[in-house]
């Protein structure tokens, strides 16, 4: 029977793939809303929906699993994180730029 803590683990992973998964689904609908209307606007907003979602999920999920399951030494976690809190942030400016942005 598996633990308690095994089934969280699995729920924690199984939330990080869906995050990743929407994120994916949210940009590209966003990038079909740029590529409708070409506006540089919608370029920046489906590119910081694209960043903060799928790509930043993305890497936290891929690496979190390559570091549970030992394909990559601690040394990379801090790395890893570093480069995931770089995708969100920009993200969220290009997505503050499409907000303030008057083209």
């Amino acid at each position: 029977m598996a633990s308690v803590a095994a089934i969280i683990d699995w729920i924690i992973m199984a939330f990080a793939l869906g995050s990743t998964l929407v994120g994916s689904y949210v940009g590209y609908q966003a990038y079909r809303g740029y590529r409708r209307h070409d506006s540089r606007t919608m370029q920046a907003l489906s590119m910081g929906l694209f960043f903060l979602t799928a790509v930043a999920f993305g890497i936290a999920f891929v690496g979190s699993l390559l570091l549970r399951q030992g394909y990559l030494g601690l040394q990379y976690q801090q790395p890893l994180t570093l480069i995931t809190r770089l995708f969100q942030f920009l993200g969220v400016l290009l997505i503050a730029y499409s907000l303030h942005s008057r083209g």
